[in-house]
């Protein structure tokens, strides 16, 4: 542990929180500035680790790293078991050098799934060997007092993109001279704007925007000092965006974890710019049944807006953990983001819901207390229901 291990609380288990919680929307803005400030494309995350771990000591709350850096900050309840953990990823898209160019530029490949088309034009950094440069992604048709028409018509795809670099660069060997290589990390800038109306337009909000609304509820958790039922696990993943998320920062105590992420407000799908969006599936199947209709139960309760929706083309931390072979309850909620792995936006308001719902979640009782045992007895298993819903009057 990184901390001295917190006294462990004498709250009473069994309990459900009482009045929504306050959350401090300066400090979760803030904190996603400072993110979103941070280059971490999915294997160059080392910087904001850091930095996740400074945030975390400066709370007062212990944490502990895997070898490449994923974080598991520990919250102390009334009982160890069955614990739970709230995740959320700190990598980023970003892209890494494929070839040194004759003509002095970098082709290059994504990192994680991300159009080209959003590529396109995007200042950028790049991390040779030796130092960081400047430079700007462009298609190989960029201009059109050369190239006319062809600029709209040729292809979009990563084949047709090139990095310019700030460099007196012209040819391969000019490259090789100030330091490129093959496999050198790009980091896309953010480009962010924070609106006085709430809007907040940036790339990388997903998922530093949910990184930020994860600090924000554990902060009003410590500043109204309420008492957890079990152990909250604040778990920061470094690979989501390729696939493995938290496979492997997960311990075998967990018994139940809600992913922190965005739903994408577009045409067909249900999600909202404000409140919560609660996932009830993505491309890798249901969310468990008990613990999504747990947190929907508790944004009624305490009047948190939400709303519902499914994603096809979408996978989180929680796939990642199942697929490791975790047996876990898992969901999801999200922040309602317009332009997913684009230019993104997103609103305030669903940042504030977003942590007042992960705080009331880390103060109420496990979905399923007979979770304690793993593999054991039927006991208090709990039931699904199968009754006939009663017809509405009128």
């Amino acid at each position: 542990m990184e901390q001295a291990s917190l006294t462990r609380t004498t709250a009473l288990a069994g309990t459900d929180p009482g009045a929504r919680p306050v959350i401090d929307m300066d400090y979760v803005t803030d904190i996603l500035r400072r993110l979103l400030e941070i280059p971490s494309p999915t294997g160059y995350t080392d910087q904001i680790v850091h930095f996740c771990g400074d945030e975390f000591r400066r709370l007062g709350i212990p944490f502990e790293l895997t070898r490449r850096g994923a974080i598991r900050a520990d919250l102390i309840g009334a009982r160890r078991s069955p614990d739970r953990a709230i995740v959320a990823h700190v990598d980023t898209l970003g892209a890494m050098v494929k070839m040194l160019k004759a003509n002095g530029r970098l082709e290059l490949v994504p990192i994680g799934t991300w159009s080209a088309r959003f590529a396109e034009g995007a200042r950028c950094t790049i991390f040779t060997d030796r130092g960081s440069y400047r430079g700007t992604i462009l298609p190989l048709k960029a201009s059109g007092h050369t190239f006319n028409t062809e600029i709209d018509t040729q292809p979009v795809d990563w084949t047709n993109l090139e990095i310019r670099v700030d460099a007196c660069c012209a040819t391969e060997e000019d490259l090789l001279v100030h330091g490129f290589n093959v496999g050198d990390f790009v980091a896309i800038d953010p480009q962010p704007e924070f609106n006085p109306n709430g809007f907040i337009n940036s790339r990388h909000l997903d998922d530093k925007a949910g990184v930020a609304v994860m600090f924000g509820a554990a902060k009003a958790i410590l500043d109204s000092q309420a008492l957890l039922p079990v152990d909250c696990h604040l778990l920061l993943t470094i690979s989501e965006e390729v696939g493995s998320g938290a496979s492997s920062v997960l311990h075998q105590d967990v018994a139940e974890m809600v992913t922190i992420d965005n739903g994408t407000t577009a045409p067909g799908q249900n999600s909202r710019e404000f409140g919560v969006t609660v996932a009830m599936a993505d491309s890798s199947g249901p969310f468990d049944y008990h613990l999504t209709h747990k947190l929907l139960t508790l944004c009624r309760d305490h009047g948190i807006d939400h709303q519902r929706d499914i994603f096809r083309y979408y996978r989180c931390d929680s796939a990642a953990a199942i697929e490791a072979g975790n047996d876990i309850r898992t969901a999801l909620v999200c922040f309602g983001i317009d332009s997913s792995h684009g230019y993104e936006r997103i609103h305030k308001d669903a940042l504030r819901s977003l942590a007042e719902l992960i705080a009331l979640y880390m103060q109420s009782d496990v979905a399923v207390p007979r979770d304690r045992l793993g593999i054991g007895p039927m006991g208090s298993f709990p039931w699904q229901p199968t009754t006939p819903a009663e017809t509405p009057e009128g």
